[in-house]
């Protein structure tokens, strides 16, 4: 009688094991998406360390290419977001949508050749003339930003960026320097409302290394508004001509 019950019971326990009711991969698959995980934390971890070396062995080319690709993604957030948001005309159909690639290439150049280089050797100069000066703790980022945004870099930082356009797109020094005429004050006002509450965390909690990358990261936002604010040339002159006509 023992060894019938014995049997009874071995066969029932086989019956309800986690094999029998299908549930025997549920421990693997768990370990299999705890490995996957891991796996890509490791891989994030990896390429924000390789990202970390290059920073410190080669800082300006890396920067350079950091610039070129973000600059590029602001003016594509200009181009596309503002075509997105328009609402179609009930007088009007909506012009077809041609995205300008050389406008793109423009902003390209100018994050990666002009922006990104300089922009390293400011970072570096404003943290030495802060050393020198001596000035510490909470005094550091509002001296900083005031240097930075009323002194010097936000005044060269614009007119470069209004005159390099300017002279991609073909104008003359006669024009270019109108045009600065035109929007360079009103460019200084946005930007003042813009960075200078962005550089005040920037400068009090990141590495001076990391100081350029929170910009260029942050730049993608400002790049949209300064191409929405002032297209190129030949932009303006079409929405000009589109809007006369209505």
């Amino acid at each position: 009688m023992h060894g019938r019950f014995y049997t009874h019971v071995v066969r029932s326990l086989r019956q309800h094991s986690p094999k029998a009711l299908g549930l025997g991969g549920l421990g693997i698959g768990a370990n299999n998406r705890r490995h996957a995980s891991n796996a890509s934390q490791k891989g994030t971890i990896s390429l924000m360390q390789r990202y970390e070396t290059l920073l410190e062995s080669d800082p300006v080319k890396t920067k350079m290419v950091t610039g070129s690709i973000l600059w590029g993604l602001g003016d594509a957030v200009a181009q596309v977001v503002p075509k997105l948001a328009e609402k179609k005309s009930e007088d009007n159909d909506e012009e077809q949508f041609e995205y300008d690639f050389i406008r793109t290439g423009r902003a390209v150049f100018f994050g990666f050749a002009l922006h990104a280089p300089l922009s390293h050797v400011h970072y570096n100069f404003l943290e030495s003339l802060t050393v020198r000066t001596g000035i510490q703790g909470l005094k550091v980022p509002v001296f900083k930003a005031f240097m930075e945004q009323f002194v010097y870099w936000s005044w060269i930082s614009n007119a470069l960026y209004h005159g390099a356009m300017g002279a991609m797109q073909g104008k003359s020094m006669g024009e270019v320097y109108t045009k600065l005429e035109d929007v360079l004050w009103e460019t200084q006002k946005a930007q003042w409302v813009f960075w200078i509450p962005v550089q005040l965390l920037n400068f009090q909690f990141v590495p001076v290394r990391h100081q350029l990358n929170v910009v260029l990261v942050t730049s993608v936002v400002w790049t949209a508004l300064l191409s929405a604010w002032y297209p190129p040339e030949e932009e303006a002159e079409k929405k000009l001509e589109a809007s006369s006509t209505k």
